[in-house]
């Protein structure tokens, strides 16, 4: 196996992620954005679509985490109870399947491009 096919592995999870990153922006964040009550609990949007990640951010990580991740950021993050509250379990599982791949994508990509710096796959 050589490391085209490696890296061709994760950028096709990458591109999946990133048809989930705008069905579930659609589906999901859409909804809670027009909602007055949670408008303003999707965490901080440093560029488009970055309250996108916060939301399936908190849904996706065990609410002890997430609620501990909350006590200690300074209000950037979504807040878990209040989006546990607006939404149903698909959102939810849609959330997980999205994040999961998202993140699972980035960091073998990140680990395949420092692996390949080390050791120089030709």
């Amino acid at each position: 196996m050589n490391f085209s096919t490696l890296l061709a592995i994760p950028a096709a999870v990458a591109f999946i992620s990133c048809i989930l990153f705008v069905i579930f922006g659609q589906v999901t964040v859409r909804k809670l954005r027009k909602n007055p009550e949670t408008k303003r609990a999707l965490g901080i949007e440093f560029a488009s679509g970055w309250d996108i990640l916060n939301v399936a951010q908190a849904l996706s990580l065990p609410k002890s985490v997430a609620q501990r991740i909350r006590r200690n950021s300074m209000g950037f993050e979504a807040d878990p109870d209040l989006l546990y509250k607006y939404t149903t379990v698909f959102d939810r599982v849609l959330a997980r399947v999205f994040y999961t791949l998202f993140a699972l994508s980035g960091f073998a990509l990140i680990l395949l491009m420092v692996l390949d710096w080390i050791w120089d796959f030709d």
